[in-house]
């Protein structure tokens, strides 16, 4: 069953409303081709409306870094879900390394974030992965299954296909240092085959999932070649617009 493949950058605390917008008009007079590719940017908050009035037309989409799981209420520094549907996010990372390691959110936390991006209309990218000291401890399955199953714990088969898992192992995010494609594929595969037991072969086999960690324009092809990778989630290489582009069309040599 064929999946869209997705090429998503993850700019973190990076690019100011200027910076952004600099970005887009440079990524945008190179022209990338989003007919046969998703194409996401996952900016700061405060740039997601701009970026939309400049993307809209082109067919490349906004991801949300973050978002809080109420509608509205007394939650000071969160975002809703309503919000960022108001900006034009179609997406939303939920619970990236960063938010579980450095602010503490649980995968109770993230499984609510989930639930409520999807009940409200947003497609989450499902962020899981292990740290290096849980990887050389033998835990990479331990912990991905408790990322996994408990940010899907409340999804219907149906709400599951709006689902988009990314493989984060935390040892190689913002290290230069890529898990090889065998270290992906052994843990995307396993990500699969814990989808088709909670949703089933069909569904289990509509679900994107991407590889996230030091992806670069020279790596990129190498993890795309395996039919179980769907994509990347991108960080620094991201940031610049001419690398991010590779990124784009190395993604798509490998999917052809």
């Amino acid at each position: 069953m064929s999946r869209i493949p997705i090429a998503a950058g993850n700019w973190k605390m990076n690019k100011t409303v200027e910076e952004a917008s600099e970005f887009a008009e440079a990524l945008l007079d190179l022209s990338p081709n989003t007919s046969d590719i998703e194409v996401i940017l996952c900016p700061p908050f405060v740039t997601l409306y701009p970026l939309s009035q400049k993307l809209a037309q082109k067919g490349i989409k906004l991801a949300a870094q973050n978002c809080y799981w109420e509608a509205k209420g007394a939650f000071t520094g969160e975002v809703s879900i309503p919000m960022l549907l108001a900006a034009h996010c179609q997406y939303v990372i939920c619970g990236h390394s960063e938010r579980r390691h450095i602010f503490g959110e649980t995968s109770e936390d993230v499984g609510k974030k989930v639930t409520a991006a999807i009940h409200f209309g947003l497609k989450p990218i499902l962020c899981v992965g292990e740290t290096i000291e849980e990887r050389e401890a033998g835990r990479t399955e331990t912990i991905v299954f408790d990322h996994l199953s408990k940010g899907i714990t409340n999804l219907s088969k149906e709400e599951a296909l709006s689902l988009v898992v990314a493989y984060e192992p935390v040892w190689a995010i913002g290290t230069g240092k890529a898990a090889t494609p065998q270290d992906a594929h052994q843990v995307i595969s396993y990500i699969r085959q814990q989808l088709v037991k909670k949703f089933g072969d069909n569904t289990a086999k509509q679900i994107r999932i991407l590889y996230g960690g030091s992806v670069t324009p020279d790596n990129v092809f190498d993890f795309m070649k395996d039919p179980d990778i769907d994509g990347s989630l991108v960080g620094g290489a991201s940031l610049d617009p001419t690398k991010f582009y590779k990124i784009i069309l190395e993604s798509l040599r490998a999917s052809q």
